[in-house]
């Protein structure tokens, strides 16, 4: 499946407000990004294996894509366009020996 596909499939599946998409998702985008987290504090805590924090990692990076996925849709955003843009903006910090440090604008 392509990100193409993905995002236009996530529609079936998008139920909030519409009025308040950015709100709703950004606040979902955070809650299943500290889920993930949260996923890896308990592996590092040795509360289970590897291969089951790998199986959970899947699940809620899953939720983490969805969120993302419907922000570009809602914002009219191509995501393809959002992916490109930050490849070359890491590129371009590896490049400068700024990968490491603070700020956007290094």
């Amino acid at each position: 499946m392509n990100i193409k596909e993905y995002v236009e499939l996530t529609k079936q599946t998008a139920i909030y407000p519409p009025d308040t998409f950015l709100e709703y998702l950004t606040l979902g985008l955070a809650s299943e990004a500290g889920e993930v987290s949260g996923v890896v504090k308990k592996y590092i805590r040795k509360d289970f294996p590897l291969e089951q924090a790998q199986e959970k990692l899947t699940k809620e990076l899953g939720d983490v894509l969805w969120y993302w996925a419907r922000l570009c849709d809602e914002l009219g955003l191509n995501p393809e366009e959002v992916m490109e843009g930050n490849i070359n903006k890491l590129l371009k910090r590896k490049e400068n020996q700024t990968l490491q440090g603070d700020g956007d604008d290094r």
